[in-house]
C-alpha cells in the first residue's frame, strides 16, 4: 500500500506594529484604536516605574526577591484589554503585573506578595484573578479547571493563564494541554518566550523549532505572535477568546518576547548572556515603539511623557507608602481565614496558641501525678 500524509500543519507568526512603530494597517483593522494605544502606553509606563521601585526595594532590603516584568509588558497590557473585566479569569505567573492592574487587583497587593505578606494573595471579592504562581507551570492545571467549570455552568467567561517557555518542558502543562484538548475548554495557554528558562536557552530547554508547535499535539489552535507588539498581542487574545466563547475550545498563542532583566534580583544574568544580545532586545523594546507609533500618529509629545513620568512616580510612591504602612498581620488570621466556621479545636489552639491539652486547658495542672513534671 502506498504511504499518505495524513497530517500537515504551518506555525504563522503575526506583527502589526514593527520596531519602529510602523503599523500594518490591514492588519490592524478593528483592533486598538489610538485612545486605547495611549492608555496602554501609559499602563506599561506606570508597571516599568513600579519594576524599577520594587527593584530598589529588594536591594535596600524592604522587600525579598523580586522578579522585573522589564521588557515583557506588551504581552500583558494587549492580553489584558482583549479580555473582558469582570467575565474573564486571569490565571498569572508572575510577569503579568500591568494585567492584574488593569483587572483590578490593587497595585500594593504585588508588593505584599514579595514582601511576604499573605494578604498579597488574598484577592478582593470580585476580581476573576488567581494569586501569583511561583511554582512553574502548577498554575495552568487550575486554569484549566476554572474553564472547566465555567464551560459546565454555560458561562461565558474564558480562562487565560500565562507561563513561560521554560514552562511547557513541565508535566502540568502537557497535563493541562492534554484535558484543555479534548474537554474543548475556554482556554487561552498564552507563553511568554522570553528566551530564557531562567539560565537555559530556549534552544537547549526544548527541540522545537516554535513552542506554539507544541499545541499541535492537543488539537488546538496555536500562533506565534511578536510579544513586544501590543495590536498583535491584542489581535491574537481577542480571536482566541471569541472562539473559545463560540464553543471553539482552547487555543495556544506564543508571543517572542525578552526579558530586559535579569530573571529575579537573586539572579545575574550577566553570566549567562551577552551584552549584546541584551542591547539587541533593548531595541525592541514595547516601550519604545509604542511610544514611536503614536509619535506618529501625533498622539505624544515630550510634554505629555514629562507628565506621565511624574505621575507615575507619585502612583508609586503611594503604592509602597500602602504597602509598607499596612498593619502588621496579627498570629490570629492563619486560623481565621482558614475556614469560613472555625472548628473548636483550632478555636483553642488560636486563643491558647497552644496544641496540647495542658497548655489549652492550665486547670489540668492540679491533676498531675506528683512528681510529674510539667510540659508546656
Amino acid at each position: 500500500m502506498p504511504i499518505r500524509t495524513v497530517y500537515k500543519a504551518q506555525i504563522d507568526h503575526m506583527q502589526i506594529l514593527d520596531e519602529d512603530g510602523k503599523l500594518d494597517e490591514k492588519l490592524a483593522k478593528n483592533t486598538l484604536t489610538d485612545e486605547q494605544v495611549v492608555h496602554l502606553y501609559e499602563q506599561m509606563t506606570i508597571c516599568r516605574t513600579l519594576d524599577e521601585v520594587a527593584f530598589k526595594l529588594q536591594r535596600s532590603g524592604r522587600m525579598g526577591t523580586y522578579p522585573q516584568n522589564k521588557g515583557q509588558e506588551a504581552n500583558a497590557v494587549g492580553a489584558a484589554i482583549a479580555l473582558e473585566k469582570g467575565t474573564d479569569w486571569l490565571v498569572p505567573c508572575y510577569r503579568e503585573n500591568a494585567a492584574l492592574f488593569m483587572h483590578g487587583l490593587p497595585m500594593h497587593y504585588i508588593l505584599l506578595h514579595w514582601m511576604g505578606d499573605e494578604r498579597g494573595n488574598q484577592i478582593p471579592d470580585g476580581l476573576k484573578i488567581t494569586p501569583l504562581s511561583i511554582p512553574i507551570g502548577t498554575h495552568m492545571l487550575h486554569a484549566v479547571g476554572i474553564a472547566w467549570a465555567m464551560k459546565l455552568r454555560k458561562e461565558r467567561g474564558v480562562a487565560c493563564t500565562f507561563f513561560g517557555d521554560g514552562a511547557t518542558s513541565e508535566g502540568d502543562f502537557h497535563g493541562a494541554m492534554n484535558f484543555a484538548g479534548t474537554q474543548q475548554v475556554p482556554c487561552i495557554f498564552y507563553c511568554q518566550n522570553n528566551q530564557w528558562a531562567i539560565s537555559v536557552p530556549r534552544e537547549i530547554q526544548t527541540a522545537g523549532e516554535t513552542i506554539a508547535q507544541k499545541a499541535l499535539g492537543y488539537g488546538m489552535p496555536t500562533m506565534q505572535v511578536d510579544g513586544n507588539d501590543i495590536f498583535a498581542v491584542y489581535k491574537a487574545t481577542k480571536d482566541a477568546a471569541d472562539r473559545a466563547r463560540a464553543g471553539g475550545g482552547p487555543s495556544f498563542i506564543e508571543a517572542i518576547t525578552y526579558r530586559l532583566g535579569d530573571h529575579t534580583t537573586a539572579d545575574d544574568a550577566k553570566r549567562y548572556r551577552s551584552a549584546e544580545e541584551v542591547d539587541s532586545w533593548k531595541l525592541k523594546d514595547p516601550l519604545i515603539r509604542t511610544r514611536k507609533y503614536l509619535e506618529r500618529k501625533d498622539q505624544w509629545s515630550d510634554k505629555k511623557q514629562s507628565e506621565l513620568d511624574e505621575r507615575a512616580k507619585k502612583i508609586t510612591a503611594e503604592v509602597v507608602k500602602t504597602a509598607e504602612g499596612i498593619e502588621k498581620p496579627h498570629t490570629d488570621d492563619m486560623f481565621n481565614h482558614l475556614f469560613s466556621e472555625i472548628p473548636a479545636e483550632l478555636r483553642r489552639q488560636r486563643d491558647t496558641l497552644r496544641t496540647h491539652s495542658l497548655g489549652q486547658e492550665p486547670g489540668q495542672v492540679g491533676l498531675r501525678a506528683p512528681g510529674q513534671a510539667e510540659h508546656v
